[in-house]
């Protein structure tokens, strides 16, 4: 439906076979799109990894917070049906992300090489990459690299959408099925928050098998698991992944994903845009360069944790949920009464300040030093932050409907304040605990800039 992006070579199909429960794939398939490549799309090398989704940038798409969650508030738009405009941070705030990166890439690299080699045992040494862009896309690259560089595994990376409310692109899917076994497909993330999207995923890849009779494993691979909800993990510290800290320039100059069936045909992958304009400030290939080039320094570490995990009662006994609890809990803490309005993880939080209009944010006493860039945003966009003892995350972000009208809940629509139970004086009243100099949000609750 639009000027076509050059595709990637197509991977040679093998003869018609039968994956998944046996539906034949090959070639009585029928036509699907092929994969996006940098340069043309994404600032990523085409090696790196594919784009199954659709190029939109002839498309206008991008509002600001407040038109967005006006249109959000009626209940009949999807969050991804549009794009935010994209948060261009300021220099203080690029020198945050900056010294993260230095501080954290080893602790990074260590929780890559432990994913892969557990994702590279459970699918016999072949497996397949597909992470669910954006925040999985530059894991997903560390992966394929890791698989390669450290033992010798040339694992596809493939990158698609998942949308809340939507599921997974089954055109994605389709053309997954066709050209993999999906057997060997191993779903990948950033990070895990409450366990929304590894909900979504598994809720997706049943309907898929219902429509299209292919099944594809649930079990999602992440870096990092603070909220205990997904199969395959690096680790479960919420630490800041530096990736977390930006949106486009760190994960190859690429929107968010996007569903909207005005210009998203029946057989289009999802799309995405390409904002080849902010290539000045993109760091997306420095940074996969430089948690790649920390590989040969935790290779020692990463096989102890590796056998260490054969024998870990805590990775025997799955996902236990124990995020999604305490966000259940926080939600009634904190009087919002909607666990969709509750981000936790540093991860989460962050995007609650680059994309969303935040209500405030409660800060671990003792995560106060690794948080700094949530400080700072937190400041930026006048969102006050309160320092609590007990939190099983590092940070967590709040919206509320009050502040919020578009505040998406799980179906991608918006969670009106009747909905979510009003509190009466919802405003935010400063005192002990709150870091200094994060006020209240002015005005319409836009950035205070």
């Amino acid at each position: 439906m639009h000027p076509a992006t050059p595709a990637a070579p197509a991977e040679t199909a093998a003869p018609a076979e039968t994956v998944g429960s046996s539906v034949p794939v090959g070639t009585d398939a029928p036509p699907l799109p092929e994969p996006l490549v940098g340069p043309a799309f994404g600032s990523y090398d085409a090696d790196d990894v594919r784009w199954l989704l659709t190029d939109l940038g002839d498309v206008e798409l991008e509002a600001p917070a407040h038109e967005r969650e006006a249109t959000l508030q009626g209940g009949t738009a999807n969050y991804a049906e549009s794009l935010p405009i994209e948060y261009q941070p300021t220099a203080e705030y690029q020198a945050l992300y900056e010294e993260a990166l230095l501080r954290s890439a080893t602790r990074v690299a260590t929780a890559v090489g432990v994913v892969t080699d557990l994702a590279l045992a459970a699918r016999a040494e072949a497996p397949v990459f597909v992470s669910l862009a954006r925040a999985g896309t530059p894991v997903g690259i560390l992966m394929r690299r890791w698989a390669r560089e450290v033992r010798g595994v040339d694992a596809p990376h493939l990158t698609m959408s998942i949308v809340r409310g939507v599921g997974l692109d089954p055109v994605a899917l389709r053309w997954l099925a066709r050209e993999h076994d999906p057997a060997r497909v191993v779903f990948v993330d950033g990070w895990t928050g409450k366990g929304a999207i590894t909900r979504e995923l598994t809720e997706a890849l049943d309907a898929f098998a219902a429509s299209d009779g292919v099944r594809f494993g649930d079990d999602l691979a992440v870096l990092a698991d603070p909220g205990r909800c997904a199969s395959t993990w690096g680790t479960r510290d919420d630490f800041l992944i530096p990736s977390a800290c930006l949106n486009s320039t760190v994960s190859g100059l690429v929107s968010r994903t996007v569903y909207n069936r005005r210009i998203i045909g029946p057989g289009d992958f999802h799309g995405g845009k390409f904002y080849a304009d902010l290539a000045a400030a993109d760091v997306s290939r420095a940074f996969v360069d430089e948690v790649s080039s920390r590989f040969a320094a935790v290779v020692e570490e990463v096989d102890g944790l590796v056998t260490q995990a054969a024998g870990d009662p805590d990775r025997a006994a799955g996902p236990t949920w124990a995020g999604w609890e305490a966000v259940e809990r926080i939600s009634v803490e904190q009087g919002i009464h909607d666990v969709n309005l509750v981000k936790p993880g540093v991860g989460e939080t962050t995007r609650v300040l680059l994309r969303r209009v935040p209500w405030k944010v409660l800060v671990r006493a003792d995560a106060v030093d690794e948080v700094q860039h949530v400080l700072l945003l937190a400041s930026q966009r006048g969102v006050p932050v309160e320092v609590v003892d007990e939190l099983p995350y590092s940070c967590v972000g709040l919206i509320h409907p009050v502040h919020t009208a578009g505040a998406t809940g799980a179906d991608g629509r918006a969670v009106r304040a009747a909905d979510a139970g009003a509190v009466s004086g919802a405003g935010v009243t400063p005192g002990d605990g709150v870091v200094p100099g994060a006020g209240v949000t002015p005005g319409d609750g836009q950035d205070a800039r």
